[in-house]
């Protein structure tokens, strides 16, 4: 029964590319027209068959991670950009997009992200080890998109350019007090410290992340300059000059998108900027991927427009600038994966194997997206006041291209 409904299913799906299946029972069928991209699976269960015809999403990274369906692994990414491609032509069944409809009504619950499941959710993904995350992240450890104006510049420099554009965007002054909301391991506070003069409190829901951050500011001599504190966002009370916060707006979960920027406006000088920098999707809204939801970032969503405009006017800010990069975070991903693969070997001894297919399905899930659905990362800049930052962009672009560089070279030296 389940064999003839997945085939069915399959039939009706693929038309662009060529998927090749080996079922359990060792029969082999081609699926789509022959072109590329082109993926073999082979099914190794009953159950997995089963499973793919009633939740495909789940069941095909699931299915992955435990090893009842098998995919080469230089396939991966071929397999996911072919599924996602025949998915938006619409060859997803009609009872599909009523799954989709009802996960999106659940997600609103799972997402509800109090205080006490915001840590819970946070320490799942980011209390894995700073020795995990050193593998595949660059030098400073920024767990979020790079900004790449070279294609051809290395993770350290994107990365660098990146914190270098976002502080433009927050006009700093040395003596200014800032406010990074979900500080990860610091990178970013402990760079406006040493480079900007400012004073920056860091907060984060990580154990790890905190001391690591700590650890990093006694190091370079500036945890005087600096205040990380293991707090959520929802509790801080004292007003800042600039508020900044990078890929943690999609920990928030749409429900609390209210409090999130009731709150940056109530912590806000009235001459303040805040800078927000999170992914987001260029369509209309779209559940989280229940696997996604499940084994990476529980309590996350990702964000379109629309989801954000009400919220925003609510809380009386001005949407003084946004910028949607594009054609950045893939390569990003692209960097963390290669570096991941590179270092295989020692992920699997500091986990296991399970680990590692969950890991990989991770990124290569990831890069996907940004590569062949609309996902891109919103930089929100937001002021009390209209006349708070320059009227057009000139301002970000009118460092000389040499005095840049060595702002982010002396970034990387000190990472």
């Amino acid at each position: 029964m389940w064999n003839r409904f997945l085939d069915r299913m399959l039939r009706h799906l693929i038309s662009e590319g060529t998927l090749d299946i080996v079922w359990p029972d060792g029969r082999r069928v081609r699926y789509g027209d022959g072109s590329g991209p082109k993926a073999r699976v082979t099914l190794t269960t009953p159950n997995i068959v089963k499973d793919l015809s009633l939740r495909p999403i789940m069941a095909l990274g699931e299915g992955y991670t435990d090893g009842s369906l098998e995919i080469p692994e230089h396939q991966l990414f071929d397999l996911l950009t072919l599924l996602a491609r025949n998915e938006q032509r619409g060859g997803m069944p009609a009872w599909f997009r009523g799954y989709s409809y009802m996960r999106g009504a659940v997600g609103r619950w799972l997402q509800r992200n109090t205080p006490l499941t915001s840590r819970r959710n946070v320490s799942h993904h980011y209390d894995l080890s700073e020795e995990f995350y050193r593998l595949f992240l660059d030098r400073d450890m920024q767990y979020s998109c790079a900004y790449f104006k070279d294609p051809g510049m290395s993770l350290d420099a994107a990365q660098a350019a990146k914190k270098a554009h976002i502080a433009s965007k927050l006009r700093l002054a040395p003596g200014l007090r800032v406010l990074d909301i979900g500080c990860g391991w610091g990178g970013m506070a402990l760079t406006l410290a040493r480079e900007h003069g400012v004073h920056v409190t860091g907060v984060t829901l990580s154990r790890s992340q905190l001391e690591t951050a700590q650890a990093r500011a006694r190091a370079e001599g500036l945890s005087e300059m600096t205040d990380f504190r293991l707090m959520d966002y929802r509790e801080l009370t004292e007003r800042f000059d600039r508020i900044v916060s990078v890929g943690m707006l999609e920990h928030v979960g749409l429900p609390q998108f209210p409090t999130y920027f009731a709150k940056v406006s109530d912590l806000l000088t009235r001459d303040g900027v805040a800078l927000i920098h999170t992914i987001g999707r260029t369509a209309p809204p779209r559940p989280t991927s229940p696997w996604l939801e499940r084994h990476i970032f529980p309590g996350g969503y990702v964000p379109s427009l629309s989801d954000l405009a009400r919220p925003m006017e609510s809380a009386n800010l001005w949407l003084a600038d946004l910028e949607v990069l594009r054609g950045h975070y893939g390569p990003t991903l692209h960097h963390w994966r290669d570096r991941f693969e590179a270092n295989v070997k020692t992920v699997r001894a500091m986990h296991d194997d399970r680990f590692v297919r969950l890991w990989r399905f991770y990124l290569v899930a990831c890069e996907m997206a940004f590569e062949e659905q609309q996902q891109a990362v919103f930089q929100l800049q937001l002021s009390k006041q209209q006349h708070t930052v320059p009227r057009t962009r000139d301002y970000l672009y009118s460092q000389p291209a040499q005095a840049t560089s060595q702002v982010a070279d002396r970034s990387l030296q000190s990472a």
